[in-house]
Order: C-alpha cells, then sequence, then structure tokens
C-alpha cells in the first residue's frame, strides 16, 4: 500500500509523521521532497540516483536507526537530475516488496506534490489547528479528490489538551482524525532523526501514531473499493 502524507503548508510536520508512521507500519519511508528533503540522510544511493537511473530503488533504502528509509540527496545537481516522471514506477517497486510506502511531499500543491498523491493509494493529510496549516490541508484534499486519491486520515499536529479540532474536522469532512501532541518525546526524536518508539516508547505520541497506523491498516482491510468513499465525505 502506498501512502503519500501530504498537507499543502510547510512546517506542519509532515517528515515526522512520514518517519513515526513508517516506523509503525513496518514499510519504508520514502523522501520524495526532492529539493528541501527533512528525513534522515542515508549513505549510500538516495532517491536523486534512483530518479536519475544511477540505482535500483532496493539498492537505495537503508535501515536508519529502526526505520528503511530511501532517503534524499542534499544538492541542486542531484535534485536537476532526478527525473519526477519516474516516482511513479519507483514506488510501485517499492510497493511490491515492502507492504507498506510511505511517501513524504513537499509543501504547496505544484507538480511535484501531484504525481506522489496520484501515485498512492490513499492520502495522509497533515496539519495543525492554525488556519493558514487547515487551509492549505483542504486545498491538498480537493487535490487528492480530484485525482482520485481518498483521504485515508487526518494527523493534526500540536493540538492543546482541551481542543474540540480533532472532533470538528472528524464530523465535518467524515474523515478520522488523529491528535497528535505537541511534546517533548516528539521533540527528542526530531533531534535525533529518529521515530519516537526509539526516543520514548511510554509516550502519549507514540499512542497515537500506533493509532494512525491503526487507521491506515483498517482502510487497507477495506480494499480499494475505498476508493470511492473514504475521504470523500463533505466534498
Amino acid at each position: 500500500m502506498i501512502i503519500t502524507v501530504t498537507g499543502g503548508k510547510g512546517g506542519v510536520g509532515k517528515s515526522t509523521t512520514t518517519l513515526n508512521l513508517a516506523r509503525e507500519l513496518d514499510g519504508v519511508a520514502v523522501d520524495a521532497d526532492l529539493a528541501t528533503s527533512d528525513l534522515p540522510r542515508g549513505r549510500g544511493p538516495d532517491i536523486h540516483d534512483v530518479l536519475a537511473g544511477r540505482a535500483a530503488p532496493m539498492d537505495a533504502v537503508e535501515w536508519l536507526g529502526s526505520v528503511r528509509v530511501l532517503s534524499c540527496g542534499r544538492t541542486l545537481e542531484g535534485a536537476r537530475a532526478a527525473e519526477l516522471e519516474e516516482l511513479p514506477r519507483t514506488l510501485d517497486l517499492l510497493d511490491r516488496k515492502y507492504k507498506h510506502v510511505v511517501v513524504d511531499t513537499p509543501a504547496g500543491l505544484a507538480r511535484d506534490v501531484g504525481v506522489p498523491v496520484a501515485s498512492a493509494d490513499v492520502v495522509l493529510l497533515v496539519t495543525t489547528p492554525k488556519k493558514p496549516a487547515l487551509l492549505n490541508a483542504l486545498q491538498t484534499r480537493e487535490l487528492a479528490l480530484d485525482l482520485d486519491t481518498p483521504v485515508a486520515a487526518i494527523a493534526l499536529n500540536r493540538v492543546g489538551p482541551d481542543s474540540d479540532m480533532p472532533d470538528r474536522l472528524e464530523d465535518e469532512f467524515g474523515i478520522p482524525t488523529t491528535a497528535i501532541p505537541e511534546s517533548e518525546a516528539v521533540a527528542a526524536a526530531q533531534e535525533t532523526g529518529a521515530p519516537v518508539r526509539q526516543a520514548d516508547p511510554e509516550s502519549e505520541a507514540l499512542a497515537r501514531y500506533t493509532e494512525l497506523a491503526r487507521t491506515i491498516q483498517e482502510c487497507e482491510q477495506r480494499g480499494r473499493g475505498a476508493r470511492n468513499s473514504v475521504g470523500n465525505a463533505g466534498r
């Protein structure tokens, strides 16, 4: 199953969510933010090399701590050499090898977001309770629906303990919404480039990432017939 993690707005926690979801699903995290990557950097070939035809996808997947990652290079030359048109084939090959492929995307709604969204089985929207982030997430939802890719869930980051925003989003759009609180566990994990399970296995944040993974698995169990129903409520 290919899960594309997106949301439109930068800085809302897409990369952190990608890494943690890949860990909880025992899948592979793919850094498809080809120009401004945030996932941990590997030591071997990366997605720039794969999309330029210099490496096979499976040869570029590395264990970084407790998570498999297809990382991204940091050079402008590498980004220019990468052929975005090769991304769907790359994700398909990974999908055959690994049970879950979790794809991190850049901010915005341009083609570098549209291609991974169109290539996915489902989309996971990531946002925060702030109005600009929510507006960007809703625009991204419309993009996903226009591309016939259902929105399986919303990860609502940096939520206060008394916020009713998760319930409001779920009621309005019919999309399962998981609230992930801002916490020391998440901050510690981000500093080391590790998933929360590795940084603090007793944290509330980990329980929420586990819940998010369970939502994705339930969507998967319903089968691809969900493409006609999941995430379409309220359109």
